[in-house]
């Protein structure tokens, strides 16, 4: 049973790694989004991918070791959170405190990240926002105003003027 704790606690921490990796791109994500810098955009975005990846594989030996916990303590693999590992630990006091800690550590990470991410998020629902209205703005530039140019008989006749012409007749 300690060697599967020791198992579990490496690949925990680990994890934890990866996600802080995760995070110290993130923080370079919202640098790049304000710069608007698509190619280093990118490059972070391929960056987060190999991350996730190898966070992934983590949480697969993860899940593979808390299968073998569960048979060994005879429980349901679905009861085996941390909190309930942490206290079916109370006998083994160094396991419980590096688990403990590891759970902190992920806590803390985990948290960093979503604040980071929902940073992100709004930066970047903004830069769209200023894509669209950079657009809009781009199309009204070139469609000619319609003038109020009335016919004989009181209706808009809808001239439209055009860059460099003007007509005196009414």
């Amino acid at each position: 049973m300690a060697g599967l704790m020791d198992e579990l606690i490496t690949v925990l921490t680990n994890e934890c790694e990866e996600y802080r990796k995760l995070a110290k791109l993130s923080e370079k994500k919202k640098a790049i989004i304000i710069k608007g810098d698509i190619i280093s955009l990118q490059e972070i975005t391929d960056k987060e991918q190999e991350i996730t990846s190898v966070i992934l594989n983590l949480e697969n030996k993860r899940e593979s070791i808390t299968e073998d916990v569960a048979i060994v303590l005879n429980k349901d693999k679905k009861d085996l959170k941390l909190d309930n590992l942490i206290k079916l630990l109370e006998n083994q006091p160094k396991e419980r405190e590096a688990l403990s800690q590891v759970q902190r550590n992920l806590r803390s990470v985990l948290y960093d990240m979503s604040r980071l991410n929902k940073q992100n998020e709004i930066l970047i629902a903004r830069s769209l926002e200023m894509v669209e209205f950079d657009i809009e703005l781009f199309k009204s530039m070139h469609q000619a105003p319609e003038t109020a140019n009335y016919d004989k008989h009181a209706e808009n006749a809808g001239v439209h003027l055009r860059e460099g012409s003007f007509d005196s007749k009414s």
